[in-house]
């Protein structure tokens, strides 16, 4: 049985979980004071830690899953993190992986581990909304090739996690469902448009996540929580089963409580797929081996252009202080300018939403989803559903989109973003001649308060200066977390590669967390 947080409620409603405890404490012989103390220390390990004790016979991936659904039935009611968790089968799923590891058919790091997905990431027979009230009622026949991955794995899929709707927002407030919370202040918001999958890592509602990220949706709300978030170079991950919102930006990474997980998470999806065709055949998938604590004479390259007006004075500290950590460690650290940054977002919001307006055009009532109720012909038919199922966010991009591919605006908008984006890649190209990695903000400031973003459209599009152009470029990125301002709010930084790069993003993040302690536990 699937529970469904706010399923097919409107979004001004409260969402309401209802898993019980006889479902998730089946067979339990210890009292549940014991049960919550040893819950506690399952939920404190990290995704390769947790699979290296089940592989040892010290946990099963039973209990692990009780643990997990426990926490879940104890954060949601505050969090609001996912849009259906399905109990009874992550149980399923966990006896039957279990089997398989004492056989010895499962011996992967992943292997029992309890993990979220993204609601615009499709598995065969689950709700997949996009949180939207046009895809509300929607099951698909196949699965992600990411998730497949993850399953061939051992992972256990709780559920699917809350977003912004078709992945348009920047703090998950769009969502049909209602808003995400963030996990450290429940007044904030998480980030977005994965924002969802970052709050159930945080607050310890599963192990890792997969997130998509079209122009920074994994590494900003990763940086709002105070969790680890990759995205990888355009083409390493298929986006075979990814709801697409802009087929050329798009990119499914993952989320996790530490580097190591995400090198460990990477390594598991990361793979060429011949139904995508922009997916690209790489010779090396194994991410686990770059993890090494040595960036001596690593070149790292700061962005003088990033520190501007706009840059909140805190999250400007935190970036010095990781560059000295790095330097102190033996890396080159050196300011440069990359120029084209002031370019970066409108290129990137003709360019996300002339791809959205194509892309949203086969969600018309027809085929699948919401169908309004009360129509007079066909076209009548398409408008009213359209109206009644996307949201204002999309519709605002979907009209932009359209807008810019109309004619007599396509040269004007259009093509004049497509040859902004390849200078854009062109700028990087030319830094990353002079240095290894890009040390940047993941976002201006730390997570804003809930209602402060909707508002004002524009200056939510802002707060994407840091991140839109590493989709554009099709470039890594990765943001970790660096400490926290005075409000307790996490900070995060971000680290961009060249293509192919992540082995060396990964270093240099593990060298910095292994240096400092600080990881998502």
């Amino acid at each position: 049985m699937i529970f469904p947080f706010g399923y097919l409620r409107p979004r001004s409603n409260v969402r309401t979980i209802n898993i019980g405890r006889t479902c998730i404490f089946t067979n339990a012989n210890i009292t549940m004071t014991e049960r919550r103390h040893e819950d506690m220390d399952i939920l404190s390990l990290s995704a390769v830690e947790l699979g290296k004790k089940i592989k040892a016979g010290e946990i099963s991936a039973m209990e692990a899953t009780q643990a997990t659904l426990a926490q879940i039935e104890k954060e949601e009611p505050r969090i609001h993190g996912y849009v259906t968790v399905d109990a009874q089968g992550a149980l399923k799923q966990a006896e039957e992986i279990q089997g398989k590891i004492e056989r010895g058919e499962l011996t992967g790091p992943l292997a029992g581990v309890p993990a979220a997905i993204k609601d615009n990431i499709c598995i065969k027979g689950r709700l997949t909304t996009c949180s939207s009230k046009i895809l509300s009622n929607y099951k698909p026949t196949y699965t992600a090739e990411a998730v497949e991955h993850l399953q061939d794995a051992g992972a256990i899929i709780l559920g699917k996690t809350n977003m912004d709707e078709f992945a348009m927002g920047s703090t998950t407030e769009t969502s049909y469902f209602g808003p995400t919370m963030n996990p450290h202040n429940v007044g904030h918001v998480p980030g977005g448009s994965s924002g969802g999958s970052c709050a159930a890592v945080a607050a310890r509602e599963c192990y890792y996540s997969l997130g998509s990220d079209t122009g920074g949706s994994i590494r900003q709300p990763s940086s709002f929580c105070g969790v680890v978030g990759l995205k990888p170079t355009y083409g390493t991950v298929s986006r075979y089963g990814l709801v697409a919102y802009g087929s050329s930006l798009d990119q499914i990474g993952p989320i996790t409580k530490n580097v190591e997980d995400c090198a460990a998470v990477l390594t598991a999806i990361a793979s060429w797929d011949k139904k995508d065709s922009t997916s690209v055949k790489r010779e090396d998938y194994d991410f686990m081996g770059s993890l090494k604590a040595d960036v001596k004479g690593l070149r790292v390259g700061i962005p003088a252009d990033y520190f501007t007006e706009g840059l909140n004075k805190e999250v400007a500290e935190a970036i010095r202080a990781a560059a000295n950590v790095l330097k102190e460690q033996g890396a080159v650290v050196e300011e440069f300018n990359l120029s084209l940054v002031k370019y970066a977002i409108p290129a990137y919001y003709v360019i996300a939403s002339a791809e959205a307006s194509s892309n949203l055009e086969r969600f018309d009532g027809v085929k699948y989803g919401y169908r309004a109720k009360d129509y007079e012909g066909l076209h009548n038919m398409y408008k009213k559903t359209r109206s009644e199922g996307f949201g204002a966010e999309v519709k605002r991009r979907i009209m932009l989109g359209s807008f810019v591919l109309s004619s007599g605006y396509y040269d004007a908008y259009y093509l004049k973003a497509l040859r902004t984006k390849a200078l854009i890649k062109a700028a990087f190209d030319k830094a990353f001649e002079n240095y290894d990695i890009i040390l940047a903000p993941a976002a201006p400031t730390t997570a804003p308060e809930l209602g402060k973003s909707l508002g004002d459209p524009l200056k939510m599009y802002l707060s994407d200066i840091y991140t839109v152009s590493v989709n554009l470029a099709g470039l890594p990125g990765l943001s970790i977390p660096v400490g926290k301002d005075e409000k307790g709010l996490p900070i995060g930084i971000q680290l961009i590669g060249d293509h192919f790069q992540e082995k060396t993003l990964l270093r240099a993040a593990y060298t910095y967390e292994r240096v400092t302690g600080k990881e998502a536990r």
